[in-house]
């Protein structure tokens, strides 16, 4: 279907050289940003029905007082399957060292709420196949456990805020929904509003991207510069390439599609994508409001070297 339309504008109406550059990157703009919005507006509107049960101050009771191992698995699978943005994250931040919940267990949701999202994972799916979303879920939720497990290691509750430590959750963390199947169905439209309207640019911006190097950049290049899995500098570089770029997973997505379609293995396409999803400039930034620079440099070099070595990994393990 997705392809069809594509054809139609970009071969039909346009009158463009399906074997052409422009013919070729405007057919993969059209079809990824089609499927890409159809995909987002589902599974946004399905997901916010279901967060009128799942909010912020449920998340953090569900945690509280649960053993450190059930507590960390706890807040990792909240984090993947709540639908919360990193504007979310400072006050779930504050939210969570308040109920008295272990820093790294803190830690090990905000990695995961991120980076394993259920829109992203839905979208990766359908643009990529199950099989690369399955291997970017199983490794985004081992990155969020085992990094929450080593930034203990660094007691980071030194260098928390002092301000985090002293205040306390008022009403504003109690924020009442109607569970009325009419008020889900307006609070469902409300969040596709919001999220789209917050992501519908970096989404255009990404599937650009990813056109113009599916259509223009020689597949010979990639392969030679990027596709191989026997220079070890290619993964950590597509990590250090992927902290500056403002985007989400979600965004992003085309240009990982873009990556694999020119020979660019799986691994260093899904640390790429990691990298974007958890250590965004904007994520540390929105993170530095609540810990000091020592406890977010470490945090920042214990994602890096998980990314790197989860793509190390799994290009070893796909030749």
């Amino acid at each position: 279907m997705f392809d069809s339309f594509a054809n139609l504008i970009a071969y039909q109406w346009l009158g463009l050289d399906a074997n052409s550059h422009t013919g070729t990157a405007l057919h993969f703009f059209v079809m990824d940003t089609t499927k890409i919005f159809v995909l987002l507006v589902a599974i946004i509107y399905v997901m916010g029905l279901l967060r009128a049960i799942f909010s912020a101050e449920k998340v953090r009771e569900y945690v509280r007082g649960k053993p450190k191992w059930l507590a960390r698995i706890s807040a990792i699978t909240l984090g993947a399957v709540t639908p919360f943005c990193s504007c979310s994250s400072v006050p779930l931040f504050i939210g969570f060292v308040e109920a008295g919940i272990p820093l790294g267990v803190t830690l090990s949701f905000l990695i995961a709420s991120p980076m394993v999202n259920e829109v992203a994972v839905v979208v990766l799916a359908g643009i990529l196949g199950w099989k690369p979303a399955a291997l970017y879920v199983a490794a985004g939720l081992f990155v969020a456990y085992l990094g929450g497990v080593v930034m203990e290691w660094f007691k980071p509750e030194r260098w928390v805020e002092d301000y985090v430590w002293n205040i306390q959750m008022g009403e504003t963390a109690q924020i009442e929904v109607d569970t009325s199947l009419s008020g889900r169905h307006q609070f469902a439209l409300g969040e596709v509003k919001e999220i789209v309207g917050r992501i519908w640019k970096w989404v255009l911006i990404g599937v650009a991207v990813g056109a113009l190097f599916h259509g223009f950049v020689p597949e010979a290049w990639v392969v030679k510069h990027l596709g191989g899995t026997e220079n070890w500098f290619v993964v950590p570089s597509a990590v250090a390439l992927g902290v500056p770029l403002y985007s989400n997973a979600t965004g992003v997505i085309p240009i990982a599609e873009a990556m694999l379609g020119k020979g660019v293995a799986l691994g260093t396409t899904l640390a790429f994508l990691m990298s974007i999803a958890a250590l965004s400039l904007p994520e540390m930034l929105i993170l530095r409001k609540v810990i000091r620079w020592p406890a977010l440099a470490i945090y920042a070099a214990v994602l890096a070297v998980a990314f790197t070595l989860v793509g190390w990994g799994i290009n070893l393990f796909t030749r």
